[in-house]
């Protein structure tokens, strides 16, 4: 805040106000805001009926208003001379147009030019949950390839619902996502699971991840997208496949401290175009994982800051081909001094099940 000249940094809804307390605040029309001044008490101002779910820190003081009280009076108040003010990026724009009105002199900015910077490196401890999380994803996947979740005769909606029962049962506390998509549907990167039924001799995409909370009530994102095949692979389907492992693997060894995140991009897609996949590798090679399944850095063309140690993002080059097949690997990866390191371990090899 003192390098970037802001004097008040304001936090509602979103992942940065449980990034810095621990609470995550409910999307109502009731507001909570965490004001962080420069030089001062930092403050929670939260409705009186949800003060009880906080888990107080030394760090801030809680500010309870009650039901008959206009809670952005109260900010204003506390903002007090404040002229630069940094606001979440998620924040409702009702609240953030009352603050202007009640004084247009002030300047606000996005809270993400302070946050960022502070998220997108991970410390020692936040490597170690998200690694928890990714090892915990891993084993359902070890159980997929294994053949022991049922696909052959299920919908997608039922295979996702499975997935989320043991993203669950394996210590997360929420499930994100459990994309599940068969045969052509596939070809469709975010597939949404419907009623389509998994048949024999077809390629199955599941990518699936949830959030995995410690003791301070802040959670960690697992992602993970791995490959089936419900018998034997054609000749067109283990051809691409074997171009996606080699880009996946290059784009992996490619994410070195320094290293600007588009030469990650470049490092599989060059394997993937050279092959004449090109044209169906339709989206960025990853994103940035924490408390949020996306956020800093990018790993996409143009994007030429160079990876820092403590960054974790996802490599998840794919190969989407209209109305045929596609497919995706995907890992969370984290830029160390020492290389690479890969969160997931779970085989990379398409599995068949007969």
């Amino acid at each position: 805040m003192v390098d970037q000249g802001v004097d008040v940094l304001l936090l509602s809804v979103g992942a940065d106000l449980p990034y810095l307390t621990g609470y995550g605040a409910m999307p109502l029309e009731r507001l909570t805001m965490l004001v962080l001044p420069r030089d001062g008490e930092a403050k929670l101002v939260i409705p009186e009926l949800e003060a009880s779910l906080v888990d107080v820190q030394p760090e801030f003081a809680l500010h309870a208003w009650g039901e008959t009280e206009d809670p952005l009076n109260i900010v204003d108040d506390m903002l007090g001379s404040a002229s630069t003010v940094a606001i979440g990026d998620t924040t409702w724009a009702r609240f953030l147009v009352g603050l202007i009105e009640r004084n247009d002199e002030r300047t606000f900015r996005n809270a993400s030019d302070v946050m960022t910077p502070l998220r997108a490196v991970k410390t020692p401890d936040e490597i170690e949950r998200l690694r928890a999380a990714s090892h915990a994803v891993d084993r359902i996947a070890a159980r997929l390839q294994a053949g022991e979740i049922p696909l052959v005769g299920q919908t997608e909606a039922q295979v996702s619902a499975e997935l989320g029962r043991q993203i669950l049962e394996e210590g997360h506390g929420k499930v994100n996502f459990a994309i599940v998509a068969a045969g052509e549907n596939a070809a469709s990167p975010h597939h949404h699971a419907g009623d389509r039924v998994i048949r024999e001799n077809e390629g199955v995409l599941c990518d699936f991840g949830g959030t995995m909370f410690g003791d301070d009530g802040i959670g960690y994102c697992s992602d993970l997208t791995r490959c089936v095949y419900t018998g034997e692979p054609t000749a067109e389907f283990s051809e691409a496949y074997d171009v996606l492992f080699e880009a996946q693997a290059a784009s992996v060894a490619a994410a070195t401290v320094g290293t600007p995140a588009q030469d990650v991009d470049r490092a599989g897609r060059e394997i993937i175009s050279a092959a004449g996949y090109g044209e169906y590798f339709i989206h960025r090679t990853g994103h940035g994982i924490g408390v949020e399944a996306h956020e800093e850095p990018y790993i996409v063309e143009g994007n030429r800051d160079g990876l820092a140690a403590g960054n974790a993002f996802s490599v998840e080059p794919g190969i989407y081909v209209p109305g045929r097949f596609g497919m995706r690997i995907e890992d969370i990866v984290v830029a160390a001094d020492e290389g690479p390191d890969p969160l997931n371990q779970v085989d990379h090899h398409l599995a068949v099940i007969n």
